[in-house]
């Protein structure tokens, strides 16, 4: 491998922006693990790159033993990771519950994310330069956490848990930068309306239109992605940093406030802990 090799790890990485970046590394000489749901998805990733240097690990990361497991199985796979991307999120058209008890959008899209950088900062810590970007919403300021129901048993939509799941996601990287979590610089970075993702509805007539409007109005998956192969070579300064569609996002926004960022942290820790984590 060449000199300036990374170590790279995907959640989320068997399709869309996710898969672009694997193979983007891979052809830098990187070595990749990508973490998806799906066998078919990742037999056909791997396939495709037809590289010993790409690994697959299987994995419902709506499970926080799933999450437990697979960060694991990294540990033992390498001594350093220099960025972890994370993608990994479904839209649930009803409410499901995890065996953990937990609304399914806030398990994968947000607490998969909190565990993972949690429990792979060992190995970021040991990188020379090591970054995490998490791909979600940032600059967006529709939704929030629902703080007196954050698990939606109440009233759900799926709109509503991918907004509030967003939006954790940024006070997730504000917490992260704010407590100190690690050696990592924090990347938040919403790429708008991209063609990846388009076959991810439940609902045929809204997966049709989806891909229709995407076809005209919205940005190709290689022009995504682009600043994120960018940042695995070279983070930004600063701890924390966010990105929506090109554009710097002021760290000042209403939806990055430190204060909500401790509540959620509190919350999540006392989450895993009622679970024993």
């Amino acid at each position: 491998m060449p000199e300036d090799s990374k170590a790279v790890v995907i959640s989320g990485g068997t399709s869309g922006m996710g898969r672009a970046v694997a193979l983007a590394r891979l052809a830098r000489g990187d070595r990749v693990t990508v973490i998806g749901s799906s066998g078919a998805r990742g037999r056909a990733l791997l396939d495709e790159a037809g590289d010993a240097r790409l690994r697959f690990l299987r994995a419902d990361l709506s499970s926080i033993a799933e999450v437990e497991r697979v960060a694991a199985r990294i540990g033992e796979e390498y001594g350093a990771v220099d960025a972890l991307g994370l993608f990994a999120n479904r839209i649930a058209a009803k409410r499901v519950e995890t065996a953990d008890g937990l609304e399914s959008t806030f398990a994968l899209y947000y607490l998969s994310r909190h565990l993972l950088g949690t429990l792979l900062r060992p190995l970021l810590d040991a990188a020379p330069a090591p970054v995490i970007v998490n791909v979600a919403g940032v600059g967006t300021t529709a939704g929030g956490i629902v703080w007196d129901d954050p698990q939606l048993v109440r009233r759900y939509g799926q709109v509503r848990a991918q907004l509030q799941a967003g939006r954790a996601n940024d006070l997730l990287g504000v917490a992260f930068a704010e407590r100190g979590y690690g050696r990592a610089r924090y990347v938040l970075y919403h790429p708008g309306f991209t063609r990846s993702g388009t076959d991810g509805h439940p609902n045929p007539l809204v997966r049709s239109s989806i891909k229709v409007l995407a076809r005209f109005f919205a940005r190709s998956v290689d022009e995504a992605v682009r600043p994120i192969v960018g940042w695995i070579d070279e983070p930004p300064a600063a701890p924390l940093a966010a990105f929506d569609r090109g554009e710097p996002v002021e760290l000042s926004l209403k939806t990055l406030d430190p204060g909500d960022a401790a509540r959620l942290a509190d919350y999540t820790e006392g989450l895993l802990r009622e679970r024993g984590r």
